[in-house]
């Protein structure tokens, strides 16, 4: 039986990138034959990357790449915070930004599909399974191109914003960060989303029939709450945060400039996380052992 050594796995793991263990293990069935350890290897992270993807990736990162008018959002999900700031997997994240921006892929079965250093997207993406031993996932992004320009804005990795815009572009910036902070649900008042403002409606109506005050009052009660409502989530009709004087198309026509669309994206939003019980599995783990 050969001697796999120290050295012949670390240059196994230097060609391949696969963690050390699984390289040692690798060698040893291959008899340190390297061409068949490598193509183990290829095998067994594959097979790693199908049983990973039946796991919820609710963390992750968003990445932003602009090159003047053109630029990408992105949302690069994993299962854990942890992965999130692997330098592989931020690595990763920006790459597919940069792709987007520059490739104009129809949706993420076609970025999947696109070369990435010789190879596809997916296979990049399967290798990186295997190498951090976590199901990833490219959830979704979003592709700008035109005459507006780009301003964006990064929350850690957490939250990115992009705003199109025309004129100053600091004060773009300033409204990137507002919309990080304040979550606006849409440009104006007219873009609000009916399903949300039905919401609102069948709420404040609930109040109104609460307070008994008589059915013309409880009616402009309810259009009160309604037009409320509409302007904390409008963007241009929210107090801008650095100026608690002045909304932000105040602020935005003060310094002539104009917004005509952004795009937010929140990691993990609308997924639904596993709720891990760590007390009743260690209890079960134990009784499993005493049995």
């Amino acid at each position: 039986m050969v001697a796999i050594t120290a050295s012949m796995v670390a240059e196994l793991r230097a060609k391949t990138d696969a963690p050390m263990m699984e390289c040692k293990k690798a060698l040893t069935e291959a008899s340190g034959d390297f061409e068949k350890a490598e193509e183990i290897l290829r095998v067994k992270l594959g097979s790693k990357a199908s049983k990973a993807a039946s796991r919820v990736t609710a963390e992750g990162i968003v990445s932003i790449h602009i090159e003047g008018t053109t630029g990408a959002l992105i949302e690069l999900n994993c299962e854990t915070d942890f992965v999130g700031k692997n330098d592989d997997f931020l690595g990763f994240g920006k790459t597919l930004a940069e792709l987007v921006a520059k490739q104009n892929p129809v949706d993420v079965t076609a970025l999947s599909a696109m070369d990435l250093n010789g190879v596809t997207v997916e296979a990049t993406r399967a290798a990186l399974i295997g190498k951090i031993g976590e199901n990833i996932t490219i959830r979704r992004f979003k592709r700008f191109s035109g005459a507006s320009k780009l301003a964006s804005y990064l929350h850690g990795t957490r939250i990115g914003v992009v705003v199109e815009y025309t004129g100053d572009e600091v004060a773009a910036k300033d409204v990137a960060m507002h919309i990080a902070a304040m979550k606006p649900v849409s440009l104006q008042a007219s873009d609000v989303p009916a399903d949300l403002i039905e919401k609102e409606r069948s709420v404040a109506t609930a109040k109104a029939a609460e307070s008994g005050k008589p059915a013309d009052i409880a009616a402009k009660m309810i259009e009160g709450s309604v037009q409320k409502f509409l302007k904390e989530v409008s963007l241009l009709n929210q107090t801008f945060v650095k100026n608690d004087k002045q909304t932000v198309e105040q602020y935005l026509k003060s310094v002539n400039t104009s917004a005509q669309g952004f795009t937010m994206y929140t990691v993990g939003e609308g997924i639904e996380k596993k709720q891990e019980d760590f007390a009743a599995e260690v209890a079960a783990t134990l009784a499993a052992a005493k049995g």
